[in-house]
C-alpha cells in the first residue's frame, strides 16, 4: 500500500507545513492553507457517522513523509476491527513535475485515518495502471492481517460502522488516541474502539509500523477488488 506527501500528521509534536500551516495575519494567506481551511469545514461532517464511515487510511504515525503518485488504489475488506481511532482532513502532495498533478498543482484534499491497532479480514487492494490492474489480496484465511500504526489518506470512504467513546469536533492538533496530530484549527474527531463492516476506500497513501499480511497474493487481474 502505497502513502502519502509532505505530510502534516506526526507523532508527539506537529510542525506546521508551509502550505497547511495556520493562516498567517493579513492577507498573506497561501493557498495551501486556504485548502486546508476548506478540508476543515469539508471533512468528515457528522452526519457522515449516522450514515456509517468507513475509516482505515494514512501518514505520519511513524514521521513518514513523502511525495504521493497521484495514482489512487482501491482497498476493500469484509472487517476491520480497531482500537485507538483519529481522522482529519488533510493535504497530500506530488512530487514536483509530477504527470498526475493535473489542474490541482499536485495536490489532493484527503481525509486522514489512524488507527493505532487493527486487524482486517478479507484484505484486497488493487492499481489501474490503465487496462490492467495490480491485484494484492491477504488475511483470506484463519489468520487475519494486522497492523499497527496504520493511517490512510482517503478520497472515498464506505461502510458500516460503529465507534465507542466518539468524540466529534476536535480541534486535529489535540488528538491523543491513536498518537497522531493534524494542524491546529482542522475539524477531527476520535474514539477509542472502531468496527466497519464491508469497507471500502479510494486511498492516495498508506503507513504502517506494523503490517503482517497472512496469506498475501500479489498478480495481475483483468478487475480490480470485486
Amino acid at each position: 500500500m502505497a502513502s502519502s506527501s509532505d505530510a502534516t500528521a506526526s507523532t508527539g509534536s506537529t510542525p506546521e507545513h508551509p502550505e497547511s500551516g495556520s493562516a498567517a495575519e493579513g492577507s498573506s494567506e497561501r493557498p495551501g492553507r486556504v485548502r486546508l481551511r476548506r478540508a476543515a469545514v469539508m471533512a468528515v461532517p457528522a452526519t457522515a457517522i449516522a450514515a456509517g464511515l468507513a475509516i482505515m487510511t494514512a501518514q505520519g504515525a511513524l514521521g513518514v513523509q513523502f511525495a504521493i503518485s497521484g495514482m489512487p488504489f482501491t482497498v476493500t475488506a469484509t472487517d476491520l476491527t480497531g482500537t485507538g481511532f483519529e481522522q482529519f482532513g488533510n493535504l497530500d502532495n506530488m512530487a514536483d513535475g509530477s504527470p498526475n498533478a493535473g489542474d490541482t498543482g499536485g495536490q489532493v484534499l484527503v481525509v486522514t485515518s489512524a488507527i493505532k491497532n487493527a486487524t482486517l479480514t478479507k484484505l484486497c487492494q488493487s492499481v489501474d495502471l490503465g487496462g490492467t490492474n495490480l491485484l494484492i489480496t491477504a488475511g483470506g484465511g484463519k489468520d487475519k492481517v494486522i497492523a499497527s500504526d496504520l493511517t490512510t489518506d482517503s478520497t472515498v470512504l464506505s461502510g458500516d460502522a460503529d465507534f465507542t467513546k466518539m468524540e466529534i469536533g476536535n480541534d486535529a492538533s489535540t488528538l491523543n488516541k491513536a498518537g497522531v496530530q493534524g494542524n491546529k484549527g482542522v475539524f477531527s474527531q476520535q474514539a477509542d474502539t472502531v468496527h466497519i463492516a464491508n469497507l471500502r476506500q479510494t486511498n492516495y497513501a498508506t503507513t504502517a509500523g506494523v503490517f503482517k499480511l497472512p496469506g498475501l497474493k500479489l498478480g495481475f487481474s483483468d478487475s480490480g477488488c470485486p
